[in-house]
């Protein structure tokens, strides 16, 4: 005996297919979710370059016009080597091509990567006494601080030491306030605020500069033939705004 077929139900086939369709489409966006936030991650970790640096420039030290073009933001740990060869070697020639004329302005941050709990952050400490005792014996006391640097695996930026170079070099300081502004970590919570800055925007070595908010390499931070093209690429930005 033959048996009838049911009937068809297209309406119940076209509901599942709609809600088959549905599910693949809501597969679809959550695996394009996940590899757009697995993107974000690697652009992060592997092109750390990328992160732009929004400063308030007004709170820190400058060496030239303020107003300048170019801004170039120093950050640097006063026990750092390298750090101390940018001094000594790239800065005069930033000075006499870019600051002196009116083009470009330098500015520091502390990063502290040597001994940030030791005589790296005992260094930073003083340097900002000096900078709110008078901003403009800054410079001089920064040069001074590289100039006398000890070998960076031994403690050498102690207190003693750091006041009696500023005594040494006449700095124009209250030299009892930088000592007691040292003994109080005054200014610790500035400094600490110049790593968290510095760690935001992915900085993994001293110097590092960073010209109008633009991470520079880091050969162009220890080569001025490097480092130049860079600043020259900044002043022609701002020409044709």
């Amino acid at each position: 005996m033959k048996t009838k077929k049911k009937p068809v139900n297209k309406a119940a086939q076209k509901k599942a297919e709609r809600e088959q369709q549905e599910k693949r489409m809501k597969r679809v966006i959550w695996i394009t979710g996940a590899c757009i936030v697995v993107l974000v991650v690697l652009l992060l970790v592997i092109k750390p370059n990328s992160a732009k640096g929004d400063f308030d420039y007004s709170a820190l030290p400058v060496l030239g016009n303020p107003d300048a073009p170019v801004k170039i933001v120093e950050m640097g740990d006063y026990k750092c080597p390298s750090c101390q060869y940018f001094t000594q070697a790239v800065s005069p020639e930033l000075q006499k091509d870019y600051i002196d004329t009116g083009k470009a302005a330098l500015y520091f941050m502390n990063y502290l990567i040597i001994s940030p709990d030791a005589d790296s952050m005992t260094a930073a400490l003083a340097a900002q006494s000096v900078f709110h005792q008078n901003k403009d014996e800054f410079w001089k006391y920064y040069d001074a601080i590289y100039k006398n640097q000890g070998d960076e695996t031994t403690e050498w930026a102690t207190p003693d030491f750091l006041v009696n170079l500023a005594r040494t070099e006449n700095i124009k300081v209250d030299y009892d306030k930088l000592r007691k502004d040292i003994d109080d970590k005054t200014y610790k919570k500035e400094v600490e605020s110049h790593n968290e800055t510095a760690r935001s925007l992915h900085v993994m070595s001293t110097p590092t500069l960073f010209v109008n908010g633009e991470k520079a390499s880091e050969k162009a931070s220890m080569d001025y033939t490097e480092l130049k093209p860079f600043i020259e690429s900044k002043l022609a930005e701002q020409n044709t705004k």
